[in-house]
């Protein structure tokens, strides 16, 4: 007796299969009309096959009538495509089903934009019919690729002898640097859960309590603004913690994953390895940025010394980097007029250049009459610049420059030529300030992980300046976007305390907001550190998407909103009293 739906999936007919009476369930795809003969693409998460209705068939008429995106059950017979009608991009492009009987099983209303094509349709409007949106097969091939990722770095781990576990969803708040999303006690009034902005407390108590290698796929919680790279409310990590490890332990395991996963389902674009080692300052002066795109193949010099004193006032006592673009001999003035304008749009007045005569030592361009003989000779000194090489400034203060120049950087290479695409360019950058200065309120502020074991250890939190002090603090980058921080963890209770005194907690604070973290500490805690590179992030490379949210099933806009449940929603006057509650909106609400 064949099965109620379906004796086949869609995607699994072939050649093979011709001359057998199949039962098939799916989604109206398509529909074409030739001639009087109707095809259907009929659609189901396995693939697409096409039906075939001949003129005069009982079931003609009903399927000319019904509207795409309705779920429908056939009945029919495997048969083979006119050679001329074979479609070699579908699996089972050389069979169609001849349709004897139909039943709907599901209607569907006019649907608000395309399935079978992406045709521009605004991001709010795709999230407000989510589900539809989740049909397309761009978009069913990203939820597809997401799981299949999850799946392998639990195996990928497991194999590495790590154990899963979980951790509370409902915990106390954390200073993870963002602000938390806040849950209210019914049980303890005017008290407030919190959702974890990271299991970062809890990871490093299961590896005091002894479970020396753990994961987890982690949902984070975090209420902080969209943007590309990030989805604001929730996001996935994979949460990663070691005993009796250092630095470059965590820095094997991760590379061995994140190289097999990539080479695994990036498409065959090729992953460099072993993932480079860069400092974090060396990475801020040579790319401009934490998180370098390592596929662009140029690096910028600091020449703040040449125009030290200097007569041209632009350059005069102020920090100048130099981006050196070889080879651009044969660019026209477009080239540069374009990069021009792109500096602007990263918040330049301008981008100043020369380009190096055919003779290698005079120089071109718009400053160059500004340049004194020496001021050429020590220039193209530095940079070793050869005949028509193109040289972009940027100067002000070192933070403003990375920012400009690191982005300029980036353009220049892929409009130049000097830019790898169909690969993935890995690093580590390391060695970050364990502190760093509040510019508005100068005070002295952790710069990442307030946990992270400063490098010296006591001493140099004793003895040094603290904008001096480096720590085990680690990013992993891959083409330019930041997977992950991570770090080496202090473990010692008087580290904890000096570290956070200098960050003006005093010791009674410490005791209070990490009680729990402290007791811990004082009864036996291994040496352990950890990571958490981002499932969505990751999945976003691998997918070669620019948006994080085409990853995500189903995301918050831009604005924090869930447009297909409507959430946030409002509560009742009842339901805010049981939990001891009053709300306060901003004057502009009020009405």
């Amino acid at each position: 007796m064949m099965h109620r739906y379906r004796s086949h999936l869609c995607g699994e007919l072939r050649s093979a299969d011709i001359g057998k009476d199949v039962r098939l369930s799916g989604w109206l795809h398509n529909r074409r009309n030739l001639g009087g003969i109707l095809f259907i693409d009929l659609r189901d998460h396995y693939g697409i096959v096409q039906l075939v209705v001949r003129p005069g068939s009982a079931v003609n008429e009903q399927l000319s009538s019904l509207s795409k995106e309705t779920v429908i059950r056939v009945d029919g017979t495997v048969v083979a495509r006119g050679a001329d009608n074979v479609n070699p991009e579908l699996p089972t492009g050389e069979i169609e089903v001849e349709v004897g009987e139909v039943e709907v099983l599901g209607a569907a209303d006019q649907i608000p934009f395309t399935i079978n094509a992406d045709d521009g349709v605004n991001e709010e409007r795709r999230l407000e019919y989510r589900f539809l949106d989740l049909r397309r097969e761009r978009m069913h091939r990203n939820i597809i690729l997401r799981s299949q990722v999850i799946s392998a770095i639990r195996q990928k781990m497991t194999a590495q002898n790590f154990t899963e576990l979980a951790t509370p969803i409902l915990s106390a708040t954390s200073p993870e640097g963002a602000r938390d999303f806040l849950v209210p006690s019914r049980l303890h009034a005017g008290k407030f859960y919190a959702l974890p902005q990271a299991p970062q407390q809890f990871k490093q108590l299961l590896m005091i309590a002894g479970f020396d290698r753990y994961f987890q796929i982690a949902p984070c919680f975090r209420d902080e603004d969209a943007r590309a790279d990030r989805s604001p409310g929730e996001f996935y990590q994979l949460d990663v913690e070691m005993s009796f490890v250092e630095q470059e332990d965590v820095f094997q395991v991760i590379e061995k994953v994140m190289t097999e996963l990539f080479e695994e389902f990036g498409g065959g674009r090729h992953v460099t390895s072993p993932f480079p080692r860069i400092p974090y300052r060396e990475a801020m002066l040579k790319y401009g940025s934490d998180k370098p795109d390592l596929r662009a193949t140029l690096e910028l010099t600091d020449v703040s010394e040449i125009f030290a004193g200097s007569g041209f006032k632009a350059f005069a006592d102020k920090h100048v980097r130099a981006l050196a673009v070889p080879d651009t001999a044969g660019q026209p003035r477009k080239f540069f007029d374009q990069l021009g304008e792109y500096a602007i749009t990263q918040g330049a007045k301008g981008l100043a250049w020369v380009r190096v005569g055919e003779d290698g030592r005079t120089l071109t361009g718009p400053i160059a009459k500004f340049l004194t003989e020496a001021d050429t000779e020590a220039l193209l000194g530095k940079l070793n610049a050869t005949a028509g090489t193109a040289v972009f400034f940027g100067a002000g203060d070192f933070e403003e420059v990375s920012k400009i120049m690191g982005a300029v950087r980036v353009e220049a290479a892929r409009r130049a030529g000097h830019f790898e695409d169909g690969v993935f360019r890995f690093c580590w950058v390391v060695d970050f300030p364990m502190f760093e200065r509040n510019e508005d309120t100068g005070r002295i502020e952790f710069s990442h992980n307030p946990f992270s074991m400063p490098q010296g250890g006591l001493e140099a939190l004793r003895g040094k300046d603290p904008l001096d002090i480096l720590a085990w603090q680690y990013d992993i980058v891959c083409n330019g976007v930041e997977l992950s921080s991570g770090a080496i963890r202090n473990h010692e209770p008087d580290v904890m305390y000096e570290a956070f005194g200098i960050a003006g907690y005093s010791r009674d604070d410490v005791e209070r907001e990490f009680g729990g973290m402290l007791r811990a500490f004082k009864f036996g805690a291994p040496p352990h550190g950890g990571i958490a590179p981002g499932v969505d992030r990751i999945v976003m490379l691998l997918a070669d998407e620019p948006n994080i949210r085409e990853t995500i099933a189903f995301p918050l806009n831009g604005n924090a909103q869930d447009l297909l449940m409507g959430a946030p929603s409002e509560v009742d006057e009842a339901r805010l009293r049981e939990l001891h509650l009053s709300v306060r909106k901003p004057p502009a609400q009020e009405k």
